[in-house]
């Protein structure tokens, strides 16, 4: 694979000219039926409307350019047949390959990676006969009662794509089963949720790929203590997903053990045994595994070479096109969808985490923008909080509209001629608009600028399949702009110093030596102190 600068693509220069008088949306015939028709793609369920985005047809002709020039459908390929992406040329790194598409390959014969998507299988029938014979009732506590409750343990990529999807599809979940997670080092958080729950009726599981992570092994212990307080043995109650030979991987210690692998990376582990766990607990199996066929049928369709026609692709250009050419620096992620709730937090973690960087794959600086601030929070609430500032603010910020033409429960009323419903895909339709047209007045606190751009994805309910979709949607798009910009999307070393910095002033806290006690001058030793927690 030949891995080129991003300043280095010829599309570049032309699209720089472009940026220069971008597309104007507020005129009266701009937003008109041809181009609301002409600028929608179809995929998997899913409409994308991108009309509101700034760009016409000479922008999107060189954005394919850019797409070609860089390789981008190429390398998701390599990507998916086993090639170590996961490295820095000419130093040292993780050398890995990047195989979450792999977990959901095991719909068909010839998988892109036969021998990570038969470790997804083997997993994945470990998980049937475990949730079969708890369903079945032949999993059962001291008192031989069944379980009705789960709760997560991990942290990051351990818990943020996993509490995204259990909460999405918490609609659909089984009949008296309900999950709840721990993740912050917080005691507060972990006393909060222990005492919500009947322990004696309750399974936990825990997430750490490498069986150590400070956070997760201290909240273990927690969780471990509660059940000994109560008189309960628990290794009858708690489950482990963890790498192969972890201090994690002991089933003496643990009721049931699932298998991660080092070619997932956290933030891409949720359709993995890192929330297939949870999510099979909550839903079902059968449900479960419809979540992994919306991801694989993603997967496959973010191999189509023609941006108007691959939709992952397609948002990745155009994020490219807001960020890189028009200058705008954040991105806001905007579900009118109430079980969405925590899908932009995921969203956070696997863009910032995965394109938050400053080296190309060659170890020299970048010198254009790579990945931008991801925010976001469900409408309409959201309406009624940040949105002043989208439309009148002098910060301008792209938005992705995420909407569904029916509920999850279908418990609806009509009230003034309408269901609510409606009124949440019409409020974010309107906003959408608002956004693009903006309005004029002789008021000038009540002018709207407009040509603040923006895409809806609309479908036409939030299931299992089409979260799946959804999920692998927005990986790709992440990925394809990490390539686009030669960067490392898959590790993280940005998190790295302050963990060594945390665990200097812990040893400093706990009197252990470590790597021998701190100066009294040092900024560690002085932190201490003003914040009063020395020991």
């Amino acid at each position: 694979m030949h891995f080129l600068d991003f300043l280095d693509l010829p599309a570049v220069a032309k699209l720089q000219q472009y940026a220069e008088s971008p597309c104007d949306l507020t005129g009266p015939d701009r937003l008109t039926f041809k181009r609301f028709s002409d600028y929608r793609l179809s995929s998997c369920g899913f409409d994308l409307l991108y009309a509101t985005q700034r760009l016409d047809d000479q922008v999107l002709d060189a954005l394919q350019a850019l797409s070609e020039q860089a390789e981008l459908v190429d390398k998701f390929l390599a990507m998916k047949k086993g090639a170590v992406m996961n490295r820095i040329e000419g130093y040292p790194s993780e050398e890995r390959r990047v195989l979450h598409t792999s977990s959901r390959d095991v719909f068909r014969e010839n998988p892109d990676h036969p021998a990570s998507a038969e470790q997804a299988g083997t997993q994945l029938q470990r998980l049937r006969n475990f949730i079969e014979e708890l369903h079945a009732g032949h999993v059962v506590n001291e008192e031989n009662m069944t379980f009705t409750t789960m709760i997560h343990v991990g942290i990051g990529g351990s818990d943020l794509g996993p509490r995204a999807l259990c909460l999405a599809l918490a609609a659909y979940g089984r009949p008296g089963h309900r999950v709840r997670f721990i993740s912050n080092v917080d005691p507060d958080d972990a006393a909060a949720v222990l005492a919500d729950v009947d322990l004696s009726r309750t399974l936990i599981n825990v997430v750490s790929k490498s069986g150590t992570t400070l956070e997760t092994v201290t909240n273990e212990r927690l969780v471990r203590a509660a059940y000994e307080r109560a008189g309960l043995d628990p290794a009858r109650h708690i489950l482990a997903v963890t790498g192969q030979g972890s201090p994690m991987d002991d089933p003496t210690r643990y009721l049931a053990t699932f298998h991660m692998y080092d070619y997932i990376g956290g933030r891409y582990s949720a359709t993995s045994m890192v929330g297939m766990v949870t999510l099979a607990f909550l839903l079902g199996y059968e449900a479960a595994v419809e979540l992994l066929a919306g991801a694989h049928a993603m997967d496959r369709a973010a191999e189509e070479r023609d941006i108007r026609r691959n939709m992952p692709l397609l948002m990745a250009m155009i994020g490219i096109w807001n960020h890189n050419f028009l200058g705008l620096p954040t991105l806001a992620v905007l579900p009118y969808s109430q079980a969405l709730l925590r899908f932009p937090a995921h969203l956070q973690q696997c863009d910032m985490e995965s394109n938050g960087k400053s080296v190309t794959r060659l170890g020299a600086p970048v010198r254009w923008l790579t990945g931008p601030v991801v925010w976001g929070e469900p409408g309409t609430n959201g309406q009624h909080a940040f949105y002043q500032l989208l439309h009148q603010g002098t910060e301008i910020v792209p938005a992705e509209f995420i909407g569904f033409r029916r509920c999850q429960h279908g418990r609806d009323l009509v009230v003034r001629g309408t269901t609510s419903q409606q009124k949440l895909v019409a409020n974010m339709l309107a906003q959408s608009l608002a956004l693009a047209r903006g309005k004029d007045d002789e008021n000038p606190n009540k002018r709207f600028a407009g040509n603040r751009p923006n895409s809806i994805l609309l479908a036409d309910r939030l299931t299992p399949h089409t979260m799946g979709v959804l999920l692998a949607l927005y990986e790709h798009r992440i990925v394809f702009q990490g390539l686009c910009w030669n960067i490392n999307s898959f590790d993280q070393e940005g998190v790295q110093l302050g963990k060594i910095l945390a665990n200097r002033l812990l040893a400093e806290i706990s009197g252990t030596e470590g790597d021998g006690r701190l100066d009294e001058n040092s900024p560690e030793k002085s932190i201490l102190q003003l914040a009063n927690i020395a020991k």
